[in-house]
């Protein structure tokens, strides 16, 4: 089982969110349990950013278990197709094609995606598993 797991995951846990810290924290050892947990290259990117520097960020990631996924060139077409019919449907700009690199790279290249983000991800990709740790 491949688990991706949305930046909004892990800045809960890094950040201990008084909100929704303990409970992405749970969801993620649940996902680690059941097999691996990954962060595509966008996560990663915004992950990073929480960090005074590269050192304290990779030691985080690598005390998770979150392994570093590549996107495919197959999650990127299917990123551009899905951001061009929401664009068409009157999308607003309130979505960025990085949140639809997140759900195609979790579509095409793992088996579920552990976000707080349940509801856009289930319109946009519905055939995508997800796991929503929000208490």
């Amino acid at each position: 089982m491949i688990t991706a797991v949305d930046t909004n995951v892990l800045i809960d846990v890094f950040g201990a969110d008084a909100r929704f810290g303990q409970s992405s924290a749970g969801a993620l050892r649940v996902c680690l349990n059941e097999g691996a947990v990954v962060a595509c290259d966008v996560v990663w990117s915004e992950a990073r950013a929480a960090f005074p520097s590269e050192e304290a960020f990779m030691r985080a990631l690598r005390t998770l278990g979150v392994r570093f996924s590549p996107m495919m060139e197959q999650a990127a077409t299917l990123a551009g197709a899905a951001w061009k019919k929401y664009r068409a449907a009157g999308g607003k700009r309130e979505r960025v094609i990085a949140d639809f690199l997140i759900g195609a790279h979790a579509a095409s290249q793992c088996d579920r995606l552990l976000t707080r983000d349940r509801g856009y991800y289930k319109k946009h990709f519905a055939r995508l598993a997800i796991i929503d740790p929000s208490p």
